[in-house]
């Protein structure tokens, strides 16, 4: 994939606004900024902190993630566009405090037309550092007036997300007696995971780190551990919830997957155009990741927001409760979004893409008119 064409054939525009390289050599930072659109307002998107085996891998995964969060902000009705960046390189060798800031003064260089996060392999203590050169870092400790981690309400949105799934294929938003499959135990999948067993759900769950699987035999005894992804997928489960990197639906997956639902909280999960048919034509109900993982979005989007708007109590910043309130629209958002697919005849993945495109165009259009 190159900056102004995919790799679906000669012409074919990836439709990024802007696409920014960074590099500071004396601290190694190497990183890419994507701008996708700013129909909606500034681009908001993390920053994701990952050993890519080559360039070519970082620009494709920042196109795609960026492109993304413009359809995730569209549709979790936030006025912001999508971007995304990526730093080069393996966070526990190469993150450092220098680094860091060198990365937030060139976010500070785009004037505002991106707002950064935490994504993979960066945390709410590195936005506070990156926060030092740039006043367009969201995400920051609640010390200095940030959200904090955006995972709880990721995992938060995640399970509305799933709840709503649920009572679209079975009748019932409850997950109570139903078998969950978990693909990862990180930040968002840990938050998940309670949410699942408070509701009364069973689960199953893997994770390449085995720290993330010594915590969940410590913390959380009744949930099974299996081997990996693939054993994983071959097992009774009732929903799968991919929640580690992109591609976990592809021509090998889907046919092997034996769950009835796919929602979880990983970014692009569909490896490429026509995997969303593939889990129609299984009779797979899909909740389109960046619907039901766009409570972490809702989140850092309040601390942007929530400078110029006060909350119940009158007080300006970020509102948790406020960020909560609107997660849990996840919920009526997917029941729409699976209803139209279903009127429509077209996967969910679709109907998500015209709703957030539809946006887009309209709401957009609103800023070519002129104001003083």
């Amino acid at each position: 994939m190159g900056v102004f064409t995919t790799t679906a054939g000669p012409g074919t525009a990836t439709g990024h606004e802007q696409v920014v390289f960074c590099q500071d050599q004396p601290t190694g930072l190497r990183a890419i900024i994507a701008i996708y659109s700013t129909a909606l307002g500034p681009a908001l998107g993390g920053t994701r902190f990952y050993p890519y085996a080559s360039e070519a891998d970082a620009l494709h995964d920042v196109l795609e993630l960026s492109r993304g969060m413009a359809y995730k902000n569209a549709m979790a009705g936030l006025d912001l566009g999508g971007g995304k960046a990526v730093i080069w390189g393996d966070p526990e060798q190469l993150k450092t405090e220098p680094l860091l800031r060198a990365y937030g003064r060139f976010v500070e260089s785009l004037g505002g037309r991106y707002y950064t996060a935490c994504d993979v392999g960066t945390y709410v203590p590195d936005m506070d550092v990156v926060a030092r050169e740039t006043r367009f870092a969201t995400g920051r400790s609640r010390a200095q007036g940030g959200a904090g981690d955006s995972s709880e309400l990721t995992a938060w949105g995640v399970f509305q997300g799933m709840r709503a799934a649920a009572e679209h294929r079975w009748g019932s938003a409850s997950l109570a007696g139903r078998r969950i499959g978990i693909a990862g135990l990180g930040k968002v999948g840990r938050y998940l995971t309670g949410h699942l067993l408070d509701d009364g759900a069973a689960v199953v769950a893997t994770d390449v780190s085995e720290r993330a699987v010594d915590w969940a035999r410590s913390t959380y005894p009744q949930v099974d551990l299996v081997d990996d992804t693939d054993v994983l997928i071959r097992q009774e489960i009732d929903v799968y919830a991919p929640c580690a990197l992109g591609g976990a639906l592809d021509d090998d997956t889907v046919p092997a997957l034996r769950a009835e639902i796919v929602a979880g909280a990983a970014n692009n999960q569909l490896a490429h155009p026509g995997v969303e048919k593939l889990l129609a034509e299984r009779g797979i109900l899909y909740a389109p990741d960046y619907v039901v993982n766009a409570g972490g979005v809702i989140q850092v989007a309040d601390e942007v927001t929530g400078a110029a708007t006060p909350s119940a109590n009158g007080r300006y910043g970020f509102d948790f409760d406020r960020a909560k309130a609107r997660a849990t629209g996840i919920y009526q958002t997917t029941r729409e979004i699976l209803r139209s697919a279903d009127r429509e005849g077209v996967p969910p993945a679709v109907a998500a893409d015209r709703l957030a495109e539809r946006r887009m165009a309209e709401v957009g259009r609103l800023r070519a008119i002129h104001l003083r």
